[in-house]
């Protein structure tokens, strides 16, 4: 005769974890028609909605890589809901020398890659280039030589912020290597 045994739930102290049982999870397949996997990773349906689509692993891959956040908006727009997003995001700000570098070479912040964008340079160019397109640039828009062209004015203030993040830029390569 078989004789009756005991699980090892009982007493204390308990000799398994709280919450491990011996039912039956509930598992959330993936939302993607035909895939029998486990749908875990949660997606956007769309900017600023909280609906979510719940896809496996593979299925969540293909979805984000043809997500365009800022789909439809202009340059200025997106910046302008790039920066709301930062700053509802939890107030901290990150220091410039624990940045995680944007696109290019895998140097650049965010910052240096609009301002290179500005003079139609690479994002692996030296200095010496970044002065000699910020030179040529200015000469053309400079307020002395347009008094009153209040659209130069603005213009040759764009290139002198641009040519400022990238010579603060420059110089901290400089203390830090």
């Amino acid at each position: 005769m078989v004789q009756a045994r005991r699980s090892n739930d009982w007493g204390f102290p308990r000799w398994r974890a709280y919450g491990t049982g011996s039912a039956a999870a509930a598992v959330r397949l993936c939302d993607r028609a035909g895939c029998t996997d486990a749908g875990d990773c949660p997606a956007p349906k769309a900017p600023n909605m909280p609906d979510r689509w719940y896809f496996c692993q593979r299925h969540a891959a293909e979805y984000n890589a043809g997500w365009d956040y800022f789909a439809g908006l202009s340059a200025e727009e997106a910046a302008a809901r790039e920066q709301t997003e930062t700053r509802d995001a939890g107030g901290y700000a990150q220091s410039a020398h624990d940045r995680w570098a944007g696109s290019g070479d895998g140097t650049r912040s965010s910052d240096e890659m609009r301002a290179l964008d500005l003079f139609d340079l690479r994002p692996d160019c030296d200095f010496e280039t970044v002065k000699k397109a910020w030179r040529a640039r200015a000469k053309e828009v400079h307020p002395d030589l347009k008094p009153g062209d209040a659209e130069a004015a603005k213009t040759f203030h764009k290139y002198q912020v641009a040519y400022e993040v990238l010579r603060a830029a420059e110089e901290r390569r400089e203390w830090k290597g």
